[in-house]
């Protein structure tokens, strides 16, 4: 007999990771010229605080902050301003990925790679869901501005069945973490209920947040309950819509209730939206993930084949074609039901858009067939195919972001805003595709043009290529 699907998380990241170690610092990327003073000259804004489009405007960007905005003709600039034409282009604020992974090494070019990928794609804001403590050095790098990437929020290393194995252990990493200066503690499977309520306590005691996966032996119930910030891949939603099936051994479901599903009671959802409004839960679904990884509407092969790859080392790809096809060859897995799985989670995310639980844009990157930046673009593509309306998918990565860290200016454009934008060829809110359509990236103020953009991403499918030929 196969053996059931329980293919772990934690794990899988050491498999994703592996080919970055080794890596060289790919060919040499140009700089990006300084600009003071940034201008958009007749450009479409979509400020995200409204699904609204505002013609004809002029933006002006100084000093890393949207100094100004108005309509064209009313609003002044300085003579050595680097000006833009927008006439026809749509201006919009970054994204934020959510569930991101940067390397958890020493390497810290393999950082740089994958933050650069973020980067090219329109993201400037992640939050890095398993941490090391060189992050904590990238991080500052990021923000006196010596390396480029997207504001970075990083938890440290994960809590789990061997980091915090007791009570005592678990309360003592927390103390660890946050004097060390991570942003949040990140849950993984693992942890069992007497530990993850010493973890929960203390981070309360000493106010900082725990976010990520629901252990098989906590349920979700008993996450939200403790104070879990968000939940992320939908983990533990399933289980809460079979009674008594929401605390298990781990693995026995499945990966992320694949072996159970069809159990599932969907008179229980409102339940479940019940309780993560009630306390404040935030859900970050991840479902790029469930389509790309889980879902057999495309094989392996043909996700290998996929143009984006190309930014992958080639032994990553492989990795993950192996993953996806020991996941289809588990005896737990059921190809014929798997479009009702997939239906099941696009109900839950509607459920929880319409029941008013916020949701964060996140596809959990680099992970199975999903490339940094590019997934992003894919997991908006499903937020909307799950039925939300593109402008509530958009605001999942932007003004919902400024929320969660509570701060109001963040993904939105208006005076004052942080320089964070995508400029797009196409209108977003009519078509979700054209998000994929960047005529350029401002990160915190600077000018990050196409030129540059195919720069990086030509560097690193040329690395990629030499990297085919190692041993």
């Amino acid at each position: 007999m196969k053996p059931r699907l329980c293919l772990m998380p934690a794990a899988l990241y050491l498999l994703i990771f592996a080919s970055f170690f080794h890596s060289k610092l790919f060919a040499q990327i140009p700089p990006v010229p300084p600009v003071q003073e940034l201008v958009f000259r007749s450009v479409n804004v979509i400020p995200m605080d409204g699904e609204i489009v505002l013609p004809n405007q002029t933006v002006v960007v100084r000093n890393g902050v949207i100094h100004a905005m108005g309509d064209e003709g009313k609003v002044q600039w300085g003579k050595d301003a680097k000006v833009i034409d927008g006439k026809g282009k749509y201006l919009m604020p970054g994204l934020a990925e959510m569930h991101a992974h940067v390397p958890p090494s020493d390497d810290v070019e393999a950082m740089k790679e994958v933050l650069l990928l973020f980067a090219v794609n329109g993201i400037t804001t992640i939050r890095g869901m398993l941490g090391h403590p060189r992050h904590l050095e990238l991080r500052a790098s990021i923000q006196n501005g010596s390396v480029i990437g997207p504001t970075f929020f990083t938890s440290g290393p994960s809590f789990n069945g061997n980091s915090a194995p007791t009570p005592q252990a678990a309360a003592q990493l927390v103390r660890d973490q946050k004097a060390a200066g991570y942003d949040f503690l990140k849950i993984h499977p693992g942890i069992k209920l007497d530990a993850f309520k010493a973890m929960a306590a203390t981070a309360k005691e000493l106010n900082i947040p725990f976010a990520g996966h629901v252990p098989s032996d906590v349920g979700i119930w008993n996450a939200i309950e403790m104070g879990i910030l968000t939940i992320d891949h939908l983990d533990g939603f399933v289980e809460a819509l079979i009674p008594g099936k929401e605390q298990f051994a781990e693995g026995s479901h499945g990966l992320f209730a694949t072996n159970i599903f069809e159990e599932a009671n969907k008179t229980h959802i409102q339940k479940l939206m019940d309780a993560l409004k009630k306390k404040g839960t935030w859900v970050v679904p991840t479902q790029a993930l469930a389509v790309r990884w889980l879902s057999p509407q495309q094989n392996a092969a043909q996700r290998a084949a996929e143009p984006e790859m190309k930014y992958m080392s080639p032994k990553t790809v492989a990795n993950w074609v192996r993953t996806k096809q020991s996941m289809e060859e588990g005896a737990g897995y059921n190809r014929e039901a798997m479009p009702q799985y997939i239906a099941l989670r696009n109900e839950l995310i509607k459920a929880c858009q319409d029941a008013g639980v916020p949701l964060l844009l996140g596809s959990d990157a680099p992970q199975v067939f999903n490339v940094p930046g590019f997934s992003t673009h894919h997991e908006l593509r499903y937020l909307v195919d799950a039925g939300l309306t593109p402008y509530q998918a958009l605001y999942s990565g932007t003004v919902a972001v400024g929320k969660f860290y509570g701060r109001s200016e963040w993904g939105s454009i208006q005076k004052g805003a942080p320089a964070d934008l995508i400029l797009l060829e196409g209108n977003p809110l009519q078509n979700i595709e054209h998000i994929k359509n960047i005529d350029g990236v401002v990160l915190k103020g600077k000018w990050l043009d196409n030129s540059w953009r195919e720069a990086v991403l030509k560097a690193i499918a040329d690395k990629k290529r030499k990297e085919e030929s190692l041993p």
